[in-house]
């Protein structure tokens, strides 16, 4: 793991915590921080980080506190409070 990978991690880390605190700036801050990180090593940002923030307003998404968060046919879509909405497949196993 190189130390930019390493970093991200703990960008995101911060962000989660900043926002379970209610400082929402600061998260914004840390997901900024970590995507220009990424742009400048050409790294792809993980999975989790990239469902955990929103495109539009670079906010870190807590379901149920600044993130809705449904079901529709086949997809998740996740609603932040500024409006913007990311859909991702899944596959029901059932």
């Amino acid at each position: 793991m190189t130390v930019a990978e390493e970093r991200i991690e703990r960008l995101q880390e911060l962000a989660r915590e900043a926002t379970v605190a209610g400082d929402e700036d600061r998260a914004r801050e840390y997901v900024r921080r970590a995507r220009r990180l990424a742009e400048r090593n050409r790294l792809s940002l993980p999975r989790e980080f990239l469902r955990f923030t929103c495109d539009a307003c670079d906010a870190y998404l807590r379901p149920g506190k600044n993130a809705r968060v449904r079901l529709q046919d086949g997809h998740v879509v996740v609603t932040c409070d500024c409006g913007h909405q990311s859909r991702y497949p899944y596959h029901d196993r059932g």
